[in-house]
């Protein structure tokens, strides 16, 4: 029997905003429309093939060197920790989930070893990372890292994200209380950025060009960095560590017009690693849950 996770102060009730197009092209033309999130815990039944989707999602370009059903079936064996987002019951597709995994305890699942190496190999290539390889190369004394994995549709308001954060926090709770192993001393977020490129799409010479955006380095902390999660940027304030990384297999030729969504810019992905000690996530998570508050 699916449980659908129980809310205060009608945390579910979130609007989203749908533009609707007219003959006058007037930008106030504009409807809110009101959805009723629901919070459901992983269900392995129904939620299988919607995760793996999620998941390829948040790997990008690198989600073929990993086992995705593997990793889908290791979220869905928790099903009492972590959360999915759906609108039409339980049995529909998860809109976005959010689940939290202990590296060591996993350590010998063999796509635990592949995300292990690959967020090893990221992090030791770029300096900002440096706390977190140091972390990763003590194979001796091991760290009690949770690696939180959450990605929705795009179209889905961060507002559902706080409530999932805030349900994980409890549930860790209670699962250290039936000494289950998620006694964390860090949280690791895996993420994803972007940054804007010059498109090769309707350039005309008979109009200015656009002004070109510097070329930047992933990994470095630049101005051209955008996010894909709103509640990242929050989140990196909070921080032992955090960076960019490249991805291993580049994007194809044209591919960031692919990605632009109605912008004058390509869009460039980049992955991105937030590693946060276990004694600050719980104000972290207070942080994203004040920022992403709905309007009243």
């Amino acid at each position: 029997m699916a449980k659908r996770k129980s809310l205060k102060d009608n945390d579910n009730d979130v609007s989203m905003t749908d533009r609707r197009d007219d003959d006058s092209g007037s930008d106030s033309d504009v409807e809110l429309v009101n959805v009723e999130f629901e919070w459901f815990d992983p269900q392995p039944a129904v939620d299988f093939h919607g995760l793996k989707t999620l998941l390829r999602q948040l790997f990008d370009n690198d989600a073929q060197l990993f086992d995705i059903s593997a990793l889908a079936d290791l979220i869905l064996s928790q099903p009492l920790l972590g959360s999915t987002v759906k609108v039409d019951g339980n049995e529909t597709d998860p809109y976005a989930f959010l689940s939290v995994l202990n590296i060591n305890e996993h350590k010998d699942k063999p796509v635990i070893k592949d995300l292990t190496k690959y967020i090893a190999q990221k992090s030791s290539s770029n300096p900002s990372l440096a706390s977190l390889a140091r972390l990763l190369a003590n194979p001796e004394n091991p760290p009690a890292i949770g690696l939180i994995l959450t990605e929705r549709l795009i179209n889905i308001p961060a507002e559902v994200v706080p409530p999932m954060y805030s349900m994980l926090l409890e549930e860790i709770s209670w699962a250290l209380e039936e000494k289950e192993p998620y006694n964390f001393t860090h949280y690791l977020i895996l993420s994803k950025t972007y940054e804007e490129v010059e498109s090769k799409l309707d350039v005309e010479e008979s109009r200015p060009q656009k002004k070109k955006k510097k070329t930047t380095t992933a990994g470095n902390n630049n101005e051209n960095k955008f996010y894909f999660h709103p509640e990242d940027e929050v989140f990196e304030r909070h921080t032992l560590c955090h960076g960019t990384f490249e991805y291993t297999h580049k994007q194809a030729e044209g591919a960031s017009d692919s990605k632009r969504a109605f912008q004058d810019f390509g869009i460039k992905p980049a992955g991105s690693l937030m590693l946060i000690e276990e004694g600050k996530f719980g104000n972290a998570v207070k942080a994203i849950t004040e920022y992403l508050k709905p309007p009243v």
